[in-house]
């Protein structure tokens, strides 16, 4: 016996000597593998095992576990249970909804966001998680096309809501906005009805007809080209995110902490659909605070956290103090972190387990780090390829399209260099695109990749991977940039550009800052003949209709834009000079807040821009 004992200790070493990886590739095999059990199970399981059955299922059996914390108030449970119960019955008296609508939110960060999905879950509704920032045309756009009937409100987005109101009392829509009273003629109260509403449990039979491949909710992308599109997220689809928390290790006794949107699928499937999976408890934050995150992490005594690469880095970026290791924080899930913000929160905030990934909202393919590599976002591993085939692809960037061969098949990348991930769209794997958009659903499809007949996702982002199998993520595709954690459309934002008075065309990209993550949006235009620029009407122009993220840092005007001989307009030049003035000879701006302008943008601006003294 000793001496077996001693041979698998040595067979161990030997393992872990020839691959390091061994142990960490088995666990996460194990869990992939309990997560599709689970699944399977569910799937086979009459009536269908929803998420909302989990949630209801910890409700029996832990009643008085604190679910959601927030602020100074902390709600069990049951009181989430009841708090649905009372929403679920207050709008099928008022808002004459049935099984199958779809209902628009338009909320911020608290936990009536929650009780309102698990309340339309109760009644067999989806709900379509409308992103609280965006105004006028966009948000009409957003709302129209996921075929809502009812559009619900936070009291503090009511403007936004009446700037669109004309247009959603033409469709006949209801909306209502969180308050106890409201004057504005088309618009109604809720608050008032849901606290005079029962919160005695919702018969299931008002969801009797609900399937695993129903919608369960609808998040917005920008994709790779034009307006925001409605991914739909069927049952099954939202149980498969929410096992992110499963397979990263999770647990039932952990506390998370959401500070991303809740209209996202990072907040709202991975962060508030995994703590049901778990059982876990969710302390939610209205927003990201750089300064009160550690602070909220004691106070609550959080384990997990959630971020995106730019809240790591401003996280690092904050004073230090002498109480940074000072917390129970013992994982981190997210994704976007460099290599060298990753070295420097964990040497300033201990050693958390941080756990990158990589998966598109309405995607059929996720990479997970499990290993721990700094900079990989996940690795090869040959049961996940198995199960979730997947290649990358040579890619044409001029022609904005895949390379192939004389047989007209796709032909796969070397190892290292840099190539298009593309997803196999199985029955296991599938894809459901978007709502009310089967142009843009087309769009990312590729039809016989490898062989006759076969079809891929087309992710619209550039992998390579290296000598160890790692896949780290190198560039977005298309017409889209990520900044401050959100993709921005570029052609969404030059399309309100040109609504500006004096701007004829413009031409939106995004360039790299030091300093900053992703992509600082930049656009070139030109001006409509006897206009002149004028850079407070822009800044106006631009924080009326565009979100904080979406609206151009630089702006560059030129006499004209170049275009392709099909009229598609240039980019690549225009992203590799910048915006450096002593490179550039057109007149540059940038986006200044402090004096709610566009100044001149000189060789000193650009230089403070470099050193960090100007914020953009």
């Amino acid at each position: 016996m000793f001496w077996f004992i001693v041979s698998a200790i040595l067979l161990l070493f030997a393992l872990r000597f020839r691959y390091p990886y061994f142990i960490k590739e088995a666990t996460y095999a194990r869990r992939i593998a309990i997560a599709i059990y689970r699944t399977t199970k569910y799937l086979k399981s009459k009536p269908p095992y929803t998420l909302l059955d989990r949630f209801l299922d910890s409700v029996r059996k832990n009643p008085r576990k604190a679910f959601i914390r927030f602020q100074d108030e902390t709600y069990s449970y049951a009181q989430t249970d009841k708090q649905s119960n009372k929403i679920a019955r207050s709008l099928l008296k008022h808002a004459d909804l049935h099984e199958g609508d779809t209902v628009a939110l338009l909320l911020g960060n608290e936990p009536v966001f929650l009780w309102m999905w698990l309340a339309l879950a109760k009644i067999g509704c989806s709900a379509a998680l409308l992103n609280h920032n965006i105004r006028s045309k966009s948000l009409l756009h957003c709302f129209s096309c996921c075929g809502a009937t009812v559009l619900i409100a936070g009291a503090e987005l009511q403007d936004a809501v009446e700037e669109v109101l004309p247009a959603l009392r033409e469709q006949g829509i209801s909306v209502y906005i969180l308050t106890d009273h409201v004057t504005t003629e088309g618009l109604e109260s809720l608050t008032d009805k849901i606290a005079q509403a029962s919160d005695e449990p919702i018969p299931a039979d008002l969801r009797a007809n609900i399937t695993l491949s129903s919608p369960a909710v609808y998040i917005y992308t920008s994709g790779t080209t034009g307006l925001p599109k409605a991914a739909v997220i069927a049952q099954l689809r939202l149980w498969a995110i929410a096992s992110l928390f499963s397979i990263c290790g999770v647990k039932s006794d952990d506390v998370v902490y959401i500070c991303l949107p809740l209209y996202h699928s990072a907040g709202f499937a991975i962060g508030f659909g995994g703590a049901i999976e778990r059982g876990a408890t969710v302390v939610l934050k209205s927003k990201f605070s750089s300064s009160q995150f550690w602070d909220d992490c004691r106070k609550y005594n959080v384990t997990v956290i959630q971020y995106i690469g730019e809240t790591m880095r401003y996280l690092c970026n904050t004073p230090k103090r002498v109480s940074d290791q000072v917390h129970n924080v013992r994982m981190a899930i997210g994704n976007g972190i460099r290599p060298e913000v990753w070295r420097t929160f964990i040497s300033r905030f201990g050693n958390i387990d941080i756990k990158e990934f990589y998966g598109s909202t309405e995607g059929t393919l996720g990479f997970l780090n499990y290993a721990g590599k700094m900079g990989a976002i996940g690795r090869v591993n040959f049961f996940h390829k198995k199960l979730y085939p997947y290649a990358l692809v040579k890619f044409d960037q001029e022609h904005d399209e895949p390379v192939r061969n004389a047989d007209g098949f796709c032909i796969e990348v070397a190892k290292g260099e840099t190539g298009l991930l593309v997803s196999k769209i199985t029955q296991k794997a599938q894809f459901a695109g978007y709502a009310r958009d089967p142009k843009q659903t087309e769009k990312k499809k590729l039809y016989n990749v490898f062989e006759k007949g076969d079809v891929y996702f087309n992710s619209g982002d550039l992998f390579r991977t290296d000598h160890e199998n790692f896949i780290y993520f190198q560039d977005r595709v298309g017409d889209t940039f990520r900044w401050k954690g959100e993709n921005v459309s570029t052609n969404e934002v030059s399309d309100i550009l040109t609504m500006a008075t004096s701007i004829e065309e413009a031409n939106t990209y995004g360039v790299t800052v030091s300093g900053y993550e992703g992509r600082t949006g930049m656009a070139t235009i030109i001006l409509k003949k006897d206009h002149q620029f004028e850079p407070e009407v822009i800044f106006s122009h631009v924080t009326t209709y565009l979100p904080s993220y979406a609206r151009p840092r630089f702006i560059r005007i030129q006499d004209c834009l170049a275009v392709t001989c099909t009229f598609k307009q240039l980019k690549g030049k225009l992203v590799e000079e910048g915006f450096n003035p002593a490179v550039i000879t057109d007149p540059l701006f940038v986006l200044d807040e402090t004096v709610k302008s566009y100044r001149p943008l000189t060789r000193d601006t650009y230089q403070s821009i470099l050193d960090g003294r100007f914020r953009l």
